[in-house]
């Protein structure tokens, strides 16, 4: 647990320096910055869906995540309540520029097998080593990505100590349903989501990334489909 803890850290301690950074900033500079971040964001996407393996898996999930997450407004829900806890102490409109930032940010640094393994790897055999190099790379990460999107990104700090945490902790209990199988098609599924925020950040798309997270909790279920119907 205390690999995620200094993970957790290195997150703030980078995000934190790149709000330091981000004051200083013409708007131009800024803007190029997130272009320049949306490119990266689209490299980090076609990465990480390049090991799909079952590409009915991914369109399944894709899709039915889409229904459910058009349904029940999750985009909207989420950004009225960036809105509301932010208007306090910030203009009209910035909650959903936080929101963008955090489910971004969370995204990038959260959803790959360095997460995945690295936790199971912490929880079950005591090694710490994949999360120290994600550690680093989250910090320098972090730096780029609040100064070009704010102080939403701050909040994958806590993200990142319950979802690893949470690996970690139930790393023996959850092993043996997190396959290898699942662990890519989460993965890609999630890979997919990050593509096209990088997107949306290069102004060629408005999707609603938000309403496509719940195509992570349908990827079990389309796998089992699949693998029922040898597909």
């Amino acid at each position: 647990m205390f690999a995620v803890i200094v993970n957790t850290i290195t997150i703030l301690i980078g995000a934190s320096v790149g709000l330091l950074l981000r004051k200083g900033l013409p708007e131009s500079i800024s803007d190029a910055m997130m272009k320049g971040l949306g490119l990266c964001t689209i490299v980090i996407g076609i990465q990480g869906m390049i090991e799909e393996e079952n590409i009915l898996v991914l369109i399944l999930s894709t899709i039915i995540g889409i229904v459910i997450g058009e349904w029940l407004d999750v985009d909207g829900r989420i950004n009225r309540a960036a809105e509301s806890l932010t208007s306090r102490f910030t203009g009209k409109g910035e909650g959903a520029k936080i929101a963008q930032a955090f489910v971004t940010s969370c995204l990038i640094m959260n959803v790959g097998a360095m997460t995945i393994v690295g936790s199971l790897d912490a929880g079950l055999r005591g090694n710490f080593s994949m999360l120290y190099t994600k550690s680093l790379l989250d910090l320098i990460s972090g730096i780029p990505m609040a100064a070009a999107m704010g102080v939403g990104v701050m909040g994958s700090a806590l993200f990142t100590l319950v979802f690893q945490g949470g690996i970690v902790l139930l790393a023996e209990y959850i092993a043996p349903y997190l396959s290898e199988t699942l662990i890519k098609e989460l993965i890609c599924t999630g890979s997919l989501m990050i593509l096209a925020i990088g997107l949306n950040m290069l102004e060629l798309t408005k999707l609603k990334v938000l309403n496509y997270l719940p195509g992570l909790l349908v990827v079990p279920l389309a796998l089992k489909l699949m693998q029922a119907l040898g597909l």
